[in-house]
């Protein structure tokens, strides 16, 4: 169940020492939205960490507080724990026993429209980045927004919305952007970072990447394929495979785009986007997956055209 702002403010301000947790493999949202709150809290003079299974991928290091994020969990007393961009405790990783173990206060702040309220305060908003309703607590708070605070805000709200191109974008998330770039955030900086800077690596296997671009359900389906052995060939890891998905999604007719990214024999992670017309949220889901409408992903399990098939008939059953 939902909490007023107010509430969650109330919990925030009385905090000493906080802990702050993101989903594994943390995007700019997350990473945004976490760092966010734990530089704000320790500008208050409180003692805050923000902790990750996974440390965040090297492209995010232009912003030097991607570096005070933690692989483990300092062992000091908290009284409060925070969970942000996650939508349900498995995605915390290492972190969820603890999460769900906590006696004191637990906080969930998070966009994701299937989030399962999985704290004893819950704050879920569908909208577009976890980074616009950070804004709007600290804007309601009072917090300071530092020129650090608001690139980080900023990074999350770019990169969740591609670049405000989402259909979830509203008048608020131009308003939160606004409000952010008078606060002194770097939007050229995070663009260029974000969208246009790439490695050779990632550039070479890109181009194999959609050198193989397949279709289905009358070309409304788009999907691509990267493989272990294309990574290991061009020396790229998993990280430099973000924002593949966009791309089939942008091609004439197609509903539908899936990334099946190989982690390991047998097993994909898939990401997918909707253009609007299906809800793949829903697709996801059906796999133990989720997200949002038009942006969500799920694991796979089995012999990549057993994964395909199962893959398409979940795309087929929303159409």
């Amino acid at each position: 169940m939902n909490v007023t702002i107010e509430e969650i403010i109330s919990k925030l301000k009385s905090a000493k020492t906080v802990a702050i947790f993101c989903h594994v493999r943390p995007d700019g949202d997350a990473l945004g939205s976490g760092l966010a709150l734990c530089l704000a809290l320790n500008n208050l003079g409180k003692t805050a960490y923000m902790c990750c299974e996974d440390l965040p991928p090297e492209k995010f290091n232009f912003l030097s507080a991607t570096g005070l994020v933690k692989s483990e969990i300092p062992e000091l007393e908290y009284d409060t724990l925070i969970s942000v961009d996650c939508a349900d405790e498995a995605r915390l990783g290492v972190f969820c026993k603890r999460f769900q173990k906590f006696k004191k206060t637990t906080i969930n702040i998070d966009h994701h429209i299937s989030n399962s309220g999985f704290a004893k305060y819950n704050y879920v908003i569908n909208c577009p980045a976890t980074c616009e309703i950070m804004t709007g607590i600290f804007q309601k708070a009072g917090f300071e927004i530092t020129k650090d605070i608001a690139d980080l805000l900023m990074l999350g709200l770019i990169t969740d919305s591609g670049n405000f191109t989402h259909c979830d974008v509203t008048e608020k998330t131009f308003q939160t952007a606004a409000h952010l770039r008078a606060c002194g955030a770097d939007v050229n900086k995070i663009n260029y970072e974000m969208f246009s800077r790439q490695s050779k690596a990632r550039a070479k296997l890109f181009g194999r990447v959609m050198n193989n671009i397949r279709f289905d359900l009358d070309d409304k389906f788009a999907y691509i394929v990267i493989s272990m052995a294309d990574m290991q060939e061009f020396g790229a890891d998993k990280s430099l495979t973000e924002g593949f998905v966009d791309f089939p999604l942008t091609i004439d007719g197609v509903e539908v785009a899936a990334a099946l990214l190989e982690y390991k024999k047998e097993q994909y992670k898939a990401s997918l986007r909707s253009k609007g017309t299906v809800n793949v949220n829903s697709v996801a889901s059906a796999f133990g997956g989720g997200g949002h409408i038009l942006a969500s992903g799920c694991m796979l399990f089995g012999t990549l055209e057993h994964v395909l098939d199962k893959l398409t008939y979940a795309v087929y059953q929303n159409l």
